[in-house]
Order: structure tokens, then C-alpha cells, then sequence
């Protein structure tokens, strides 16, 4: 795991996501800048200076950096997704590296069953205490398992090379792991599915984009609520008038032509992600419970193989 964990390219550039999301937040914590216009005309007053600050209404500074925070967790939990489907994979790998061993020595031992069988059968058929036809059997079952047994090797280099490259390994690199299929239990339907959805990453990548839009759809509101412009000057030279003299404004923005329609947008992006996430909740709870079932039976599958096939196939050769 922890080799797999610091090769995987893609957790690198995920991680890289972090410095800018703080980059993100900093931007998103910035003022308007104030803008300084100074103006000579023929007409009067012949100087004119004007500071304009721009006042931000509807809290869209708060609302942005809620949205900013939001994208930086959105970005862990993409994080923590690549870290388990890493571990998912590294698991997988493992111990179908460890049932290619496993698979590849037992058949390996029918194979040198079966080969012994059919010696015997052979050296019996020669002394004429059984038919050729139990010659012809045996040697078609040493075949079978022969066949078996080189199958096995392929899968067991196939095993290795998938775990090799997770592991940014050469795939031909020697590579043997404990054999732990005889460890534990596999959980009940129901509690696998309850387990998976506490622990699904991908489900938790989901959540953390609701909660993103969800300050997308606020800063939405907040920016249809219109800003001002304040605006403070000096006037210079209006004779017979004044030498010096002031102005002051304050605009704002009529909507005219721009309506709600950008958080109709944000609301209606919001809705579709909602029920994205719940399709995958769904996928997932039948993911879990086929897994679960599936896993039981070939577990199930493996007891037979090791506590009655090989005994009775060991048994019958030594009958032979």
C-alpha cells in the first residue's frame, strides 16, 4: 500500500491541487480596487479629481470564499478518492497475486497426482491386472491437470505483473506475497452495503460537490443583488464661481436586461448533481450486496477445493 501510495502519478497531481486551492482562497478574499480618474478640460472647472470605491452589497465576499472552501474540499476528497481506488486496486492485486499462488502450487500437486496415477495404471496395465482403457483414463486426467496446471502459471505471471505495476515495478520483477486467503469473514449483504455507503469515497466526492454548488447557487444570489459606486472628488478653476470646489455620486447598476437566469443555472446544476448522487448511492448499495454475495460463494468455492478435493485426490493416490 504504502508503495503503491507514493509511485501513483495521479495522487502527485492531485496533491498539487492543494497549493491552489489556497492560491483560490486568496483570490476569492480580495477587494474591489478603488479607481482614481483626474481629468483636465477647456471647460469649467478646468482640474477636476475623482476617487471611485466600489461597495460590494448581498455579502458576495463571505459567499465566495464559502465557495472557495468548498472547492478545496472538494479537491480532498478527490484526494481520498485516488487514495482508496490505489488501495482498492493494490488490494485486488495482492490477493489475486496471493490466489495465483495458492491456485498455482495446488495444481501444480494434482498435476503430480495425477501423473503418479497414471505410472501406476500403466505399470498395473503391464502385468495385465487392469485394462487399457484405465491406462487411457488416466493419462487423459494427467493431461487435463497438466493443462490446469500450466493455465495457473499464466494467471500467477499475469497476477504479478498487475502488482508489479502498481507498484512502478518492472512486470517481470520477482514478486511473492503472504498467502491470506484462509483470513477472515466475509460480512452479510447488508452490512457490506452499510459499510459502503459510510466509506465510499466516490459517494463523499459527490457530497463535496453538493456542498460546492450549493455555495455556487449562494454567490449566484448574492451577485444579482446589485453593488455600488461611490465616488468623491475636488474641482479646481470655475471662475467667477468658485477656485476650489467638491462633488460626490453614488451609482448603481439598473437591472434592466439581466434577471435571475445565472441562478436558475447554479439551482438547476444543483438539482442534476443531486440526483447524480443518488443514482450512485444506488449503484453502489447493489455494487455491495452482489460483491458480498459473490465473495461468500467463491469463498465457500476455495473451502471445498482445499478441505475436499485435494484430500480426496491425495487419498485416491495413495490407494493407487
Amino acid at each position: 500500500m504504502a508503495a503503491a501510495l507514493a509511485a501513483h502519478p495521479g495522487l502527485t497531481a492531485a496533491r498539487l491541487g492543494r497549493a491552489e486551492a489556497q492560491a483560490r482562497r486568496e483570490v476569492a478574499g480580495q477587494r474591489p480596487n478603488p479607481e482614481l480618474a483626474i481629468e483636465e478640460s477647456k471647460d469649467y472647472p478646468r482640474d477636476s479629481a475623482v476617487l471611485s470605491v466600489p461597495i460590494e452589497r448581498g455579502g458576495k465576499r463571505q459567499r465566495r470564499l464559502a465557495l472557495a472552501a468548498a472547492q478545496g474540499k472538494s479537491n480532498e476528497a478527490e484526494i481520498a478518492r485516488l487514495e482508496a481506488e490505489t488501495r482498492n486496486q493494490v488490494r485486488r492485486a495482492y490477493f489475486a497475486l496471493a490466489a495465483a499462488q495458492r491456485r498455482a502450487a495446488e495444481t501444480a500437486e494434482l498435476q503430480r497426482l495425477a501423473e503418479s496415477a497414471r505410472d501406476a495404471a500403466r505399470a498395473r496395465f503391464e502385468v495385465g491386472d487392469v485394462p487399457r482403457l484405465d491406462v487411457l483414463q488416466a493419462e487423459l486426467s494427467a493431461a487435463q491437470t497438466a493443462g490446469e496446471a500450466d493455465r495457473a502459471r499464466g494467471l500467477l505471471a499475469g497476477a504479478r505483473a498487475d502488482l508489479n505495476a502498481l507498484l512502478r515495478r518492472p512486470p517481470a520483477d520477482p514478486l511473492t506475497v503472504s498467502d491470506l486467503l484462509d483470513a477472515g469473514r466475509v460480512p452479510p449483504p447488508q452490512a457490506a452495503v452499510d459499510l459502503a455507503l459510510r466509506s465510499s469515497t466516490e459517494l463523499a466526492v459527490l457530497d463535496r460537490g453538493l456542498a460546492q454548488q450549493k455555495a455556487q447557487v449562494e454567490l449566484a444570489r448574492a451577485e444579482a443583488v446589485p453593488d455600488l459606486t461611490a465616488a468623491a472628488g475636488v474641482t479646481h478653476y470655475a471662475p467667477p464661481d468658485f477656485l476650489w470646489g467638491w462633488r460626490a455620486s453614488l451609482a448603481v447598476p439598473l437591472p434592466l436586461f439581466t434577471r435571475r437566469a445565472q441562478v436558475r443555472l447554479e439551482e438547476a446544476t444543483l438539482a442534476r448533481l443531486q440526483a447524480e448522487r443518488d443514482a450512485a448511492a444506488a449503484q453502489v448499495r447493489g455494487e455491495a450486496w452482489s460483491a458480498a454475495a459473490n465473495a461468500e460463494v467463491q469463498r465457500q468455492a476455495y473451502l471445498r477445493y482445499r478441505d475436499e478435493i485435494l484430500p480426496r485426490a491425495a487419498e485416491v493416490e495413495q490407494i493407487g
